[in-house]
């Protein structure tokens, strides 16, 4: 298959209507949902002018996704989706447009920020396993790693647009208005899910939540892939993902510049994944050395972030923000989209879940220690500490790990047949 049409039969769900209007409600809420990442960000450096309140701000908001993941998967498998993200969206837009009202009253203090991050990671932590699940329910197994990949092209181009008019409205317009624009985007991801309808294979609710969980850890411990495709998101989301925490602490110390410069940046980043979900995913999916592709892609994120860390021209910090960022999806869509495909299909939220929490459920601890670090060594050093421990880390698994060398996608075919019934006793 040539490259053109491997490209091309990337975006073949968009044929189908319910994931059409489900995606068309997804891009307008994430657009939504980095007005306010970007305006939260700069709020909080604005009342502390602190890496490490950055950097405790992140903690909070993906702490949930640890304590609460594997859970959340057993309840996405066992209730009904849709309805389920019907309830996350409506307890985020109300969180958001809390945050509105107290910055437009002038009565934001930290703590609030601190609360309401904790409580958008609950919402969060419920939602996920639902949502990547979700996209299989729409568009079936055999289109699900295009369905993710088309998920994470709306992502990173609301990662474009997002930073960029939250830069624009907070500098010029001010915070509450970006935190309201984003309570009002939510609207049309629950006008989208009242609209789909969707075919969900159940977990039969006979079994108790704790055995389901059982039976998800199991599958995993007796997957190797899957145990890769982990360690890859944790390298990324530790080391590489961390960094963008503390990047309001970049624009102002860094660079001199103010929320304007920080959207510049946050849309470069986003820039980059949009470019990398195109036409790196792509390539990295058809790659006959699979493993050897995903390694070089968290290779190259960790020198880009290497590079950027000694910048400090706006141009140049946005240029390799840009290019360290073309390798970001490769790892994150390719391993969602691989654990679903790998999956039995009445436990793929929970398999999402559990790779959440292992990887994405890092990110309190490397909140804290990228805003600590950052405040104790600065902040160009902190982030080019984590590049060089992102190069060096993954160099020694690949060099030490003989079956990552020789990972090849077409052992994967029979796993997707695989069942709970022929687990390991």
């Amino acid at each position: 298959m040539s490259f053109w049409q491997s490209f091309t039969q990337g975006f073949s769900p968009l044929k189908m209507r319910n994931f059409r209007i489900y995606l068309s409600g997804q891009v307008v809420s994430l657009v939504g949902t980095w007005l306010q990442v970007t305006a939260q960000g700069w709020v909080v450096w604005e009342l502390s002018h602190s890496e490490a309140a950055l950097g405790i701000v992140s903690m909070l908001a993906t702490l949930p996704l640890l304590l609460l993941g594997p859970w959340a998967g057993v309840l996405a498998d066992r209730t009904d989706r849709r309805r389920l993200l019907i309830f996350t969206q409506t307890g985020a837009m109300v969180l958001a447009f809390v945050l509105a009202l107290l910055t437009g009253l002038q009565v934001i203090r930290l703590w609030h920020v601190y609360v309401l991050a904790l409580s958008l990671g609950i919402m969060t932590s419920l939602d996920l396993p639902a949502q990547q699940a979700f996209l299989g329910d729409l568009s079936g197994m055999g289109q699900v790693r295009k369905a993710v990949n088309m998920n994470a092209m709306a992502l990173q181009v609301s990662r474009i647009i997002g930073p960029a008019l939250a830069g624009f409205i907070v500098a010029r317009l001010g915070a509450p208005l970006a935190f309201g624009l984003n309570g009002i985007s939510f609207l049309a991801v629950i006008v989208s899910l009242l609209l789909v309808r969707s075919h969900q294979v159940r977990s039969p609710n006979r079994a108790s939540a704790l055995s389901q969980l059982r039976d998800g850890l199991r599958y995993v411990g007796s997957q190797p892939h899957l145990q890769d495709l982990i360690l890859f998101v944790v390298l990324v989301t530790f080391f590489a993902l961390s960094c963008i925490n503390i990047l309001p602490a970049f624009a102002s110390d860094v660079l001199g510049g103010g929320a304007d410069t920080l959207g510049f940046l946050l849309s470069a980043s986003g820039a980059g994944a949009l470019v990398g979900t195109i036409f790196i995913v792509p390539t990295i999916q058809s790659s006959r050395r699979f493993g050897l592709a995903l390694s070089a892609a968290v290779i190259w994120i960790g020198v880009w972030f290497l590079v950027f860390s000694f910048t400090q021209q706006l141009p140049l910090s946005m240029l390799a923000l840009f290019l360290g960022n073309l390798g970001a999806p490769a790892v994150i869509a390719t391993s969602l989209g691989m654990a679903q495909f790998m999956a039995p299909i009445e436990m793929r939220a929970r398999l999402i879940s559990l790779l959440t929490m292992v990887s994405f459920g890092m990110q309190p601890l490397a909140s804290l220690l990228i805003g600590f670090s950052a405040e104790t060594l600065g902040t160009a050093l902190a982030i080019r500490l984590n590049g060089l421990f992102l190069v060096v880390v993954m160099l020694l698994v690949t060099l030490l790990r003989k079956g990552l060398r020789g990972w090849q996608l077409s052992p994967l075919q029979p796993e997707l047949v695989a069942s709970p019934s022929r687990l390991p006793g």
